[in-house]
């Protein structure tokens, strides 16, 4: 028996508006009409349209991915090389996108000591000193709060490419341990985990087992955080709070 639009739009998570569409461009259309005039799907539609939702989630047009389907010389093989490429660059860029935010929300503060062209140059269109403001009504008055503010002030562009080098390369280790199955309480994992807690009381503030614990559980809590550190990897930022507990917890018995 077919499936109503209704049913499909629900199993597909589009809308019926979408379907209507698909059907009138001839990119989608059912195999049947019940008697009543309304649209029937069978399992060879559905296959169709899992295959037109793949290809758009992969950013081809409608035209192409209608070209796709129904010529069966078509070169899929190079279209997905070239979505492919086209997908990877720009992840790329938001990981370096992402690598400034890391570094400007955990510094807690951005009175930086270089040139509005440096600032663009580092971190982009990011708001540094709506993110100091914000940071100042959370933490203002806090010793590392204050230990930070004084250290960041007088770092050069140099300083902030170095920290971004070294944060970089901490996260890209984190995100294949994750990757590899390294699970968040173990060794390799928990390694890591100290290291970027020396890399943030080196760079920024004394940052205690108890404050890398909490700053795991930021990076989980606040959303803002979550979509920055899982940009890296999906997932990340719960790997992250898990393995710092962890080597919090390590920390404190021995």
């Amino acid at each position: 028996m077919g499936r109503t639009v209704g049913e499909v739009a629900r199993l597909s998570g589009q809308t019926v508006r979408t379907l209507h569409h698909y059907d009138r461009i001839g990119l989608l259309v059912p195999a049947e009409r019940t008697p009543s005039g309304y649209r029937s799907y069978d399992d060879e539609d559905l296959e169709r349209l899992r295959r037109i939702l793949t290809y758009r989630e992969l950013g081809f047009g409608l035209e192409e991915i209608a070209e796709l389907i129904d010529d069966p010389t078509a070169d899929t093989r190079a279209h997905l090389r070239r979505q492919h490429r086209l997908v990877t660059e720009h992840i790329e860029r938001l990981r370096a996108v992402a690598r400034g935010l890391e570094h400007l929300m955990e510094a807690d503060t951005m009175q930086l000591n270089i040139t509005p062209e440096e600032r663009l140059e580092l971190f982009g269109d990011f708001d540094v000193d709506t993110h100091a403001e914000e940071a100042e009504r959370r933490w203002g008055g806090s010793d590392a709060y204050e230990r930070s503010r004084r250290t960041v002030s007088a770092y050069t562009k140099e300083d902030w490419k170095r920290n971004q080098a070294e944060a970089a390369e901490i996260s890209r280790a984190l995100a294949a341990a994750m990757a590899e199955g390294a699970p968040a309480h173990g060794e390799r994992a928990m390694d890591l985990a100290e290291l970027h807690r020396a890399y943030v009381t080196r760079w920024f503030y004394d940052c205690t087992t108890e404050i890398h614990r909490g700053l795991g559980a930021l990076y989980v809590d606040d959303e803002r955080f979550t979509a920055t550190i899982d940009a890296h990897a999906e997932g990340l930022s719960r790997y992250l709070r898990d393995a710092f507990a962890a080597n919090a917890d390590r920390q404190e018995r021995d």
